[in-house]
């Protein structure tokens, strides 16, 4: 394998997930709750490659977002299972709830859910995280484009 061809690769890549997380200002997402960490991202649902999407029952639209949670216990990093509610309030007022299905791949735990948005439209999420009588609020703001 030609050695100029798999740095040019790396380089790429790397520059690609620079420009992506450009207007991130905080890299990682998460909030710590005690002893959960709360990890949380929402992008565009062509994000994922459509074999990813088929396989989980997601829809994968241009005008379709996609919003992952996991929990984590912040002492060893295992994966906690809570149940999850919440909702995305547009700027008009306009609320949805969401609907969070639990996946599960090996020790790995995360929750996704489902958003329509149609461009430049801001969202601000509110999410309760609840395991046994202790539940947990995140809230976060996410713009999506329609590429």
């Amino acid at each position: 394998m030609n050695k100029s061809w798999l740095l040019k690769a790396v380089i790429a890549t790397t520059l690609l997930c620079s420009l992506l997380y450009a207007n991130n200002s905080n890299a990682e997402q998460k909030f710590v709750k005690g002893n959960w960490d709360i990890h949380y991202i929402a992008f565009p649902s062509t994000f994922i490659k459509p074999e990813t999407a088929k396989a989980y029952r997601v829809e994968r639209s241009r005008y379709m977002a996609l919003i992952n949670i996991s929990v984590l216990d912040n002492a060893d990093q295992s994966a906690q299972r809570v149940s999850l509610s919440g909702s995305a309030k547009n700027l008009l007022g306009q609320t949805t709830q969401l609907e969070f299905k639990r996946v599960v791949e090996g020790p790995a735990i995360y929750y996704l859910a489902q958003l329509k948005y149609t461009n430049e439209e801001i969202f601000n999420f509110s999410i309760d995280v609840q395991h046994g009588n202790r539940t947990e609020n995140i809230k976060f703001q996410k713009k999506f484009y329609v590429d």
